[in-house]
């Protein structure tokens, strides 16, 4: 029997997992969204990975502890490795604050030979605070909750991400083409 596969990998078929981490209200979705929506116009098969949603269903039960959240980023990071070593580029709006967690992603990516683009949506935790998307920085000043990635709790910021958007100096649109055009400079899309 003969083995029919194509193996070819233009840009159109090529997956890769695009990981924007930054502070909540970092903009890290809405620049996901973008991103994906030029994707897909474009014809390339594109699924947004929201840690939110995430956390809603696959990693329900998981709390905020650091084994909790580094447990939450392993699960997208196979489920977008996944995806991505199928044709998909997986576009993943995740915190993960750990570096040592993002690093076991991208080793988990560079061990099935599957393209893997970190992107630091950055932002000061003053510009975060005002936009505050989901009010968790209202509710973390009032004493509603605690842990806070940025706040009280570590967000350990990229040593050398693949690609740096400062979010609070650009528009949605200038943020995703940004990403787009690391995305070309790979031959990714």
């Amino acid at each position: 029997m003969t083995d029919i596969r194509c193996t070819c990998r233009t840009p159109r078929n090529a997956g890769a997992t695009i990981w924007l981490t930054g502070l909540p209200s970092a903009g890290k979705t809405t620049i996901a969204r973008a991103l994906a929506d030029r994707l897909r116009a474009e014809g390339h098969r594109a699924e947004v990975l929201d840690g939110d949603e995430i956390r809603r269903f696959l990693s329900a039960g998981l709390g905020f502890s650091r084994a909790d959240r580094d447990a939450n980023v392993q699960r997208i990071g196979l489920v977008a490795e996944v995806l991505a070593r199928n044709g998909v580029k997986a576009v993943v709006p995740v915190i993960a604050p750990y570096a040592d967690s993002r690093g076991a992603v991208r080793e988990r990516h560079a061990a099935s030979g599957t393209d893997y683009v970190e992107v630091h949506v950055a932002a000061p935790v003053e510009v975060c605070r005002e936009r505050d998307v989901k009010g968790l920085y209202a509710r973390q000043a009032a004493g509603a909750i605690s842990g806070l990635t940025g706040v009280d709790d570590p967000y350990e910021v990229p040593d050398a991400p693949d690609l740096r958007v400062d979010s609070h100096t650009q528009t949605v649109r200038e943020s995703a083409d940004a990403v787009y055009a690391a995305l070309a400079e790979r031959g990714l899309v």
